[in-house]
């Protein structure tokens, strides 16, 4: 079983942080409860908003309002971009000159992203099939994407570390434990929750893969109690693609950690076959549920988040479709959207040329999406 070195900080000296403001701030506010942030690596990291989605959720949360925090904000679009600006200071304090990740998305394009605006070379160790929006973000950034197959990504990184100058902002090892420093930059999403509604959530819903988020997440709110700034935990609800969900079968199972199959699954950010051990001790100690979410269901919510004008990817989705597994919360519940749906593979779609008159049109909005102008 392997477990990552944890952070810890001299709680007296942030015990005057001001939580009162109604919009929350970057990152690099926290500062006192962080690692070293290195400003080269600064791309204004944080202060997402919370959205109101209570009017969509089940009737049983919609009285203590329901709110999806919006991650796609972050610079890169994504909850990842808290991890990286943290990483990459990493990388900087030691001295590297090239940071080398595995990532089917996200987190790749972030690191890519960090990396440049530090001044640092990005190796990104991916798939064939990954997303041609990812693909071109990563060029984009000047970073190097290297297709192999997915079971060879970690091997090689371990490889790599051979190399003199090379800092890995992803995982190395069978169990997944991730970079130390990486949940650290998911604490602030609790520190924003908590000053943004003036209280403790009662239940924070958490899209999840290996569960570095997860842990984090939980990890900001433990502090938060610890410096006296909130009485209770919120219940944690990780939600994984019904196909695999590692974590789900370790809890049920009751282990630290297990593998499952690669089951076939659309919910690509979140698609593991192995959790890992942080993910775990975040729902034991915040007395947490692990659910799981079919690719139907996650597609039926990003369908229903995108009418309200929040179009966030399939397994950001999930967490929405994952609201009736919990059954009442003692406190505002609060979803986190992950990243923008525009970064996963579209269809193709062959577009249809009409005439440009008002008959025309009318026709072919009615043939092509039932709509009577």
């Amino acid at each position: 079983m392997q477990y990552p070195l944890e952070v810890d900080y001299d709680y007296e000296g942030a015990r005057n942080i001001d939580f009162g403001f109604d919009v929350a701030p970057r990152l690099d506010y926290w500062s006192a409860l962080l690692p070293p942030l290195d400003p080269k690596a600064a791309l204004g990291v944080g202060g997402t908003p919370l959205v109101d989605i209570s009017s969509m959720a089940p009737s049983s949360l919609r009285e203590r309002r329901v709110y999806l925090k919006d991650e796609s904000r972050n610079p890169t679009w994504s909850h990842k971009d808290r991890l990286n600006a943290c990483t990459t200071s990493a990388a900087l304090a030691v001295g590297a000159s090239t940071i080398i990740v595995a990532s089917s998305g996200n987190h790749g394009v972030s690191a890519a992203a960090h990396a440049a605006r530090a001044g640092l070379k990005c190796i990104v160790f991916t798939m064939p099939e990954i997303s041609p929006v990812f693909r071109d973000m990563l060029l984009g950034y000047g970073a190097y994407p290297v297709y192999v197959p997915a079971e060879g990504r970690w091997p090689l990184m371990r490889s790599l570390m051979e190399i003199g100058g090379v800092h890995p902002v992803s995982n190395l090892t069978p169990v997944h434990t991730g970079h130390p420093w990486g949940p650290e930059g998911y604490k602030t999403i609790s520190f924003e929750i908590f000053a943004e509604l003036g209280e403790e959530p009662g239940a924070v819903v958490v899209p999840t893969g290996y569960g570095e988020m997860l842990f984090g997440i939980h990890k900001g709110f433990r502090e938060l109690r610890h410096l006296g700034k909130i009485s209770r935990l919120p219940k944690l609800v990780a939600v994984e693609p019904a196909a695999r969900g590692p974590l789900y079968h370790a809890i049920q199972s009751s282990v630290e950690a297990t593998m499952v199959a690669a089951g076939p699954t659309r919910q690509s950010g979140t698609a593991c076959t192995v959790n890992g051990f942080r993910g775990v001790v975040a729902l034991r100690e915040s007395n947490g549920i692990a659910t799981l979410v079919t690719d139907e269901e996650a597609e039926h919510a990003q369908s229903l988040l995108a009418r309200q004008g929040l179009w966030q990817e399939l397994s950001a989705s999930a967490a929405f479709a994952a609201l009736s597994s919990i059954e009442t919360a003692d406190g505002p519940t609060v979803i986190i959207g992950c990243s923008s749906g525009m970064k996963e593979p579209a269809g193709k779609m062959a577009a249809r040329e009409i005439d440009a008159d008002l008959t025309s049109v009318r026709r072919y909005l009615k043939t092509e999406h039932g709509f009577e102008l």
